[in-house]
């Protein structure tokens, strides 16, 4: 996590106990992460969080009654400020579509390993998107058809056209070598590229290379 992710309140929506216990030791295992609390159905999850405002909230999908997305576009409605991430077992594009547009910032699947959880988090309270690898999101799954990328990692990728390594460039933005590599994995799964020569292209064709 980065040295800005300390004190990061979290909530755990599952309707499986042993999978909440299972993250809730996956995150208290990081002294930046707390959880605040569980809940086992939307409706409980929505009190919790209405009461807790936490900085984000892990939703399962598929829960007993009302499913996660719904609650997910109801905390939105509301303007709930919790940013909210979907951590589930269905890779269907479709899933991810729907959550995305209800409003989720992020898509972990549950059998990702537990640094996935942790980029998903640091990328999505740095004000970005997180898609679980093996997750490809439909056109139109984020908050616009198509990929956008956050002020912060436009900077990032400007550095990254200046030829600076991730090292160089968390000390030019004031950020850990962690939150770098997050923003640059993000930045390619967002675009849909792979490597430092297709990432100076993207970055030129848009000026933002400075």
């Amino acid at each position: 996590m980065s040295e800005q992710a300390a004190s990061i309140r979290v909530v755990i929506v599952d309707d499986h106990p042993l999978v909440r216990d299972g993250v809730r030791a996956c995150l208290e295992a990081s002294s930046h992460l707390r959880v605040v609390g569980e809940a086992g159905d939307a409706a409980a999850a929505e009190r919790l969080i209405l009461a807790e405002r936490p900085d984000l909230a892990l939703v399962d999908i598929g829960m007993r009654g009302e499913s996660g997305i719904d609650l997910i576009a109801r905390l939105r409605q509301q303007q709930v400020a919790t940013r909210l991430v979907v951590l589930t077992m269905y890779d269907n594009p479709e899933y991810v579509a729907e959550a995305m547009r209800a409003g989720a910032r992020g898509y972990v699947l549950k059998d990702a390993p537990s640094d996935e959880i942790f980029a998903a988090i640091d990328a999505v309270l740095a004000g970005g998107f997180y898609y679980s690898a093996g997750v490809i999101p439909l056109p139109g799954a984020g908050q616009s058809p198509s990929p956008q990328l956050t002020q912060r990692e436009k900077e990032v990728l400007a550095l990254i056209a200046d030829g600076l390594g991730n090292k160089r460039i968390a000390s030019a933005l004031g950020l850990s070598v962690r939150t770098v590599e997050t923003h640059r994995l993000n930045i390619k799964r967002k675009v849909g590229i792979e490597g430092t020569a297709a990432l100076l292209k993207y970055a030129f064709s848009r000026d933002w290379a400075r």
